[in-house]
């Protein structure tokens, strides 16, 4: 299923989209595949798969630990991929990739809009709705949209709370998919507490876009899920479940992960 299609599906339904993040690789690349199924019959609506990378700016010190174990794994973006398209067609959600702009350029040994062309094929041939690429900023990002808009692949955009009017009517006309808004200024990690003006900040950018508005960066219970999506729509869980995964055994992780994603479906 495409974003698009998805979001339709869940404003139909009058419910908002509850979107788990894990870390392809973490704890192996065969569990990447089942944490993905089990994800999906937990009540996820999206999934975010994060590529590992040596420099994850946007990540905080779970996601990073989580990259850099892959990392020493062997784990590369075809891999990802690979890993992916392998439960491709039990997949009844949209997946989307987090990865970041090298990796996208250093795909294959061409020149950029080839590499970038290259990508987004293998991205949408492996089944991937869409890739979210934190340190591309929207000036830039005109050549991995065109290219992922060739291949039915949308290019999700970030907007921050310190993003000016002028830039958040810039972001949310680009954005594809959706938009992730991002709760905190820093980087990733659970939180005690989300800022105050956040909702302030997700209505601001609302009443600039029809698109989709989704919240991440944060978000580690059930309590802060059920207040994000009272003004958001959809919640994006990435360290809290990270940590949680990385406190199973490889085997028992995709149960393990179910388990933790259903107390935040019930509060979605």
């Amino acid at each position: 299923m495409d974003l698009p299609d998805a979001f339709e599906r869940l404003r139909c339904l009058g419910r908002k989209a509850l979107i788990p993040f894990i870390m392809a690789g973490d704890p192996d690349l065969r569990t990447t595949g089942p944490l993905l199924l089990a994800l999906q019959e937990a009540g996820a609506d999206v999934i975010e798969v994060g590529m590992p990378f040596s420099d994850p700016l946007a990540d905080g010190p779970v996601i990073q630990a989580a990259s850099s174990r892959a990392l020493a794994r062997g784990v590369t973006p075809p891999l990802v991929l690979d890993a992916v398209a392998s439960v491709r067609a039990r997949l009844r959600v949209p997946v989307v990739a987090l990865t970041y702009w090298n990796p996208i350029l250093s795909f294959d040994h061409r020149e950029a809009p080839e590499a970038v062309r290259a990508f987004t094929r293998s991205a949408r041939a492996s089944g991937l709705a869409g890739v979210i690429v934190p340190d591309l900023p929207v000036e830039e990002s005109p050549l991995l949209r065109r290219a992922a808009a060739a291949e039915r692949l949308c290019a999700v955009l970030l907007a921050a709370p310190t993003s000016p009017p002028a830039r958040l009517r810039m972001i949310a006309r680009a954005s594809q998919g959706f938009i992730y808004y991002v709760s905190v200024t820093g980087t990733t990690g659970a939180r005690h507490e989300l800022p105050p003006s956040l909702a302030r900040g997700v209505r601001r950018l609302k009443r600039l876009t029809t698109k989709p508005v989704c919240v991440g960066f944060g978000i580690s219970t059930p309590a802060q899920a059920a207040a994000v999506a009272g003004v958001a729509d959809g919640v994006i869980i990435g360290s809290a479940l990270i940590q949680a995964i990385a406190q199973s055994t490889r085997s028992a992780a995709p149960a393990h992960a179910a388990a933790f994603l259903k107390r935040f479906r019930h509060a979605v």
